[in-house]
């Protein structure tokens, strides 16, 4: 039998960390040497350990994962599996040539095949090409972009980087659904996570309002509300009211709020709707 993986659990949840912990083990080939809350335990835990794998969380506070990889040093670079709920990073991963990507909740066999690919890594640290590509096939899924898109993206180009996606890539239990932004009505929020309303069905996705606006076209999308963000090509009629508030009606049939706080956002659809850009 090869050698274990030694591996160090790096996130500021205690159930994920435990979760994580019990499904490495019961894979079997992976002996966790050490678990963080946060970056600068981490760091140090990193330092004295030496692990083959760090399985990181990004979002974390204080320091996140990617600040806390910018303070390792080239040579104790361990390999990294980013363990996320979001996908907004996955160009940050591929930039510091992480092994994975796994987006939370975890599937089994992704999580048997990450530890397969950092295996891989370690036996034939030569072999960056074909992990670089399967990133990139990775990064393609989760922002919904194309290859000539994100290379672009990863260049810095101009108009590339954006963010502004094609379609979004919404996890459904084992299976990813990708939605064309095209075809969104709304979006609105709840608690942690975003409701997607299109044609007619609502999809849920796991990321935050801020960072699912900053993916979308601000020339198509709008946001009208605290927790709600329109298609402006959705929009039939508006109609002011006295307290300052405006009612939004969409081609669906939906009515919408705009909150007072966002009213200079009128000009957008008035805009819209003369051609102006």
């Amino acid at each position: 039998m090869s050698e274990k993986l030694t591996a160090i659990v790096v996130d500021d949840e205690s159930l994920a960390r435990e979760g994580l912990v019990m499904r490495l083990t019961r894979i079997g080939d992976v002996d966790v040497v050490d678990t963080c809350s946060n970056g600068r335990e981490a760091l140090k835990s990193i330092g004295e350990n030496n692990p083959d794998v760090v399985f990181l969380d990004i979002q974390m506070p204080g320091m996140s994962g990617l600040e806390m990889i910018e303070q390792l040093q080239q040579d104790d670079m361990p390999l990294i599996v980013f363990v996320t709920a979001y996908d907004a990073f996955a160009v940050d991963a591929f930039n510091v040539h992480a092994v994975d990507y796994l987006l939370k909740p975890i599937e089994g066999e992704r999580l048997e095949e990450s530890i397969r690919r950092a295996r891989e890594r370690r036996a034939s640290p030569g072999g960056d090409d074909i992990e670089k590509q399967r990133l990139l096939d990775i990064v393609m899924e989760l922002t919904g972009k194309s290859s000539s898109a994100v290379k672009g993206l990863l260049r810095g180009e101009q108009g590339a980087g954006s963010g502004h996606v094609d379609r979004l890539a919404i996890r459904d239990g084992s299976a990813t659904l990708f939605v064309p932004v095209r075809d969104i009505d709304w979006v609105d929020a709840a608690g942690d996570y975003m409701c997607v309303h299109v044609k007619g069905e609502t999809h849920i996705m796991r990321t935050t309002m801020k960072e699912l606006e900053s993916q979308l076209d601000p020339n198509v999308f709008q946001r009208v509300h605290r927790s709600t963000i329109v298609n402006l090509h959705r929009v039939e009629r508006i109609a002011s009211h006295i307290n300052g508030e405006f009612h939004l009606t969409l081609v669906c049939g939906t009515s919408l709020k705009m909150s007072r706080s966002y009213k200079d956002k009128v000009r957008h659809f008035f805009d819209r709707s003369t051609g102006k850009k």
